[in-house]
Formats: structure tokens, C-alpha cells, sequence
């Protein structure tokens, strides 16, 4: 071959590697913009995804702490006569919904009181105190349907009434009423009567004589063609934040106001009440952050006595049983504080304590 051929081979050659080299260079770039594509193809993805987490964080409501107060039953047994019972049990139940308290356990500290009767066949004060503040807590419009005659009852009419949010008035209208079921159609629902002039029709077929929160909106559409919803009790508080009243629970002793608590992890803080417990001033007591905040009252002979009648709580103290055992009124005048009167100081003393231990959270 000659030169001038071999040249011409040899340019023919470095072109053909040229245009290689480019090409491979090209496909590495194309490659590379994928990859890269790619990446923030995903990282977006991932963006979008915790973005939709957050909100759905934000969109979903927190739970709002709950305060339980417990009371002993016994108190009910130093009342002289039915009236003043009554007339007790008024007082608790006025100060329970003036400080916007959830539950109400009531305990009898008595351990002959069985199933909460007594020999005679009486009610137990913890028996009777009950059914008085769930009357109570009950909306006028309500009782006749829920709570049949009982001589118990004689001396209710003479009690202050509670006036909660949920108590609403003939001619108000609310968002919310609480209703109690009548006859179902069960091709149309159930009718429900809410205190109203007529009553409302709601879309869940339900067993007649049972308590429910009806979600009545803002139409105000009285007929059948109207249809409302029957919500969880809870939701009232949740949306509008009104206070909704409070449950009551029986406890047959201490250890089962905390053994049959209605929360699933139960009560994270408990705080026992009595004039043999720590002073710390209101503004000084700091609570942890809480889910379920519990708050006991003794009986006649206080809370120490209640324990070592329990049999469950056999060889235990006051620091065993609670998370904190305080004195909320020092320096009493008075050799004793009668429960309901411990009531109104402690729940005032607890106020600014409780608010600032929900703000942590």
C-alpha cells in the first residue's frame, strides 16, 4: 500500500473513533439526564408523600386531654335526711360541669355494700349519688323518657339545673341536640325526639329508648325529609369545643375506679386529695403532659381509710396507689373539709396546673 493510501486509511480510521467517542459521550449524557430524572422524579414523589403526611397530621384533630374526678359514696350516708342528700349531690354535680369535668367515678368505700345495696334493700350512697348526677347531666326534655319514677328522685325538682351547652332550650337551635330513639322505619331510619316541636328523622336504624347526639346542622327543616345523622357523643366537643357534659361511672371500691377505667391505656396521672398530703402552691405545681388525668376525693375518713378497706390494695400507701397526694388547702380553720366544699377548692386549685400541662402537649 502506498503512502498517500495509507493515509487516507489512517484519516478514515481517527473519524470512524471520533464518531465512537462521541456517540458513547452522548448515550453516557443521555444516561446521566435520565438518572437524574430519575432522582428528582423520586425525590419530588417523596416530597409529595410526606407533604400529604403532614397534612393529613394537620387535618386530623388532636385528642383533647380528659379530666376524671373520683368521689366517695359515703359522703351521700352523712346527709340527714333525702333532701339533703339531694341537695349534696346538686352541689357535686354543679361543680363538675362549672369546671368541665369528663367523667365521674363514684366508689364505695364500704366493703359489706354489695352490688351497691344495702341489708334493707336500699340504694348505697354511691348508688344513689350516681343516679342523681346522671339525671342531672341528662337534658330536661330527656328525663321523663330515660328515667322512670323512683322515690329517690322525690326531691330533684328543687335543684339547681346544671344550664351546660347541651341542655339546650325549646326554641334554641344548636348544631347538636341530644335526642332519645322512638319507633324505626326501617325503610327511612329512625325518628328521634331532640326537645324540639316536632320530632327529627335520623338515617341509622336504632333500638328504641337509647340516648344520642344528633348532628342537626344549620336547615332547619323539621319534616321527614330532612334526614340527620346520630354522631359519637364526643363529636360536639371535638368541633365546636363546647363542653358536652359529663359520664358517671360506679366503682364497688378504690382499686376499681382504676382496674375498669373506659380509656384503653387507662389514667396516666393520678392525684389523690387530702390534708395529710404534700402542699405545693398552685403556681408552683407543674403536671406532666396527660391523656387521662384523674383526681380523687375520700369519703367521711378520707382516702387513707378507702385503701385499707380495698383487699386489692392490701399493705399499699397513698404514694403507692397515686401519682401525687396533695394538700390543696393548707392551713384549713376548719377540723374538717366536707367533700363537696374540697371540690370547689381543689378544681380551682388544679385550674392553672391543667392548662399548662395541655399546652405542652
Amino acid at each position: 500500500m502506498n503512502p498517500a493510501d495509507a493515509e487516507k486509511v489512517r484519516r478514515k480510521k481517527d473519524k470512524k473513533e471520533k464518531r465512537k467517542k462521541r456517540k458513547d459521550a452522548a448515550e453516557d449524557d443521555c444516561a446521566s439526564t435520565a438518572a437524574g430524572e430519575e432522582t428528582g422524579h423520586r425525590r419530588e414523589k417523596k416530597k409529595q408523600r410526606k407533604d400529604e403526611d403532614a397534612g393529613e397530621e394537620k387535618a386530623r384533630p388532636k385528642q383533647k386531654p380528659t379530666v376524671s374526678i373520683a368521689v366517695a359514696g359515703s359522703i351521700i350516708d352523712n346527709a340527714q335526711s333525702l333532701e339533703l342528700a339531694t341537695l349534696l349531690a346538686g352541689q357535686i354535680a354543679r361543680a363538675v360541669t362549672v369546671f368541665r369535668i369528663d367523667e365521674v367515678v363514684v366508689f364505695d368505700s364500704n366493703p359489706a355494700v354489695e352490688n351497691g345495696g344495702t341489708a334493707d334493700g336500699e340504694e348505697s350512697g354511691a348508688r344513689f349519688l350516681v343516679r342523681i348526677l346522671e339525671y342531672l347531666e341528662t337534658p330536661q326534655y330527656l328525663r321523663r323518657r330515660l328515667f322512670p319514677m323512683h322515690k329517690n328522685l322525690k326531691f330533684v325538682g328543687l335543684l339547681p339545673p346544671l344550664d351546660a351547652p347541651h341542655h339546650v332550650r325549646k326554641h334554641e337551635w344548636s348544631v347538636f341536640r341530644e335526642g332519645v330513639t322512638l319507633e324505626v322505619d326501617k325503610s327511612k331510619g329512625t325518628l328521634v325526639d331532640v326537645g324540639l316541636s316536632k320530632n327529627v328523622l335520623v338515617e341509622q336504624i336504632l333500638e328504641p329508648g337509647k340516648r344520642v347526639t344528633v348532628a342537626m346542622g344549620t336547615d332547619r327543616d323539621l319534616t321527614t325529609a330532612c334526614v340527620r345523622k346520630v354522631v359519637p357523643s364526643s363529636t360536639p366537643s371535638e368541633e365546636m369545643g363546647s363542653y358536652w357534659g359529663y359520664k358517671v361511672r360506679y366503682a364497688s371500691n378504690l382499686s376499681g375506679i382504676f382496674k375498669n377505667s373506659p380509656y384503653k391505656e387507662g389514667y396516666d396521672h393520678i392525684i389523690g386529695t387530702s390534708e395529710h398530703g404534700e402542699i405545693i402552691g398552685s403556681s408552683e405545681l407543674t403536671l406532666p403532659s396527660f391523656r387521662h388525668l384523674l383526681i380523687a376525693f375520700g369519703g367521711l375518713a378520707g382516702l387513707e381509710e378507702s385503701i385499707e378497706e380495698d383487699t386489692n390494695l392490701k399493705g399499699k400507701h397513698a404514694n403507692d396507689v397515686f401519682t401525687s397526694y396533695l394538700n390543696t388547702c393548707p392551713n384549713q380553720g376548719s377540723r374538717t373539709i366536707r367533700t363537696e366544699e374540697a371540690l370547689l377548692i381543689s378544681l380551682q386549685y388544679f385550674q392553672d396546673p391543667i392548662r399548662r400541662a395541655e399546652q405542652q402537649t
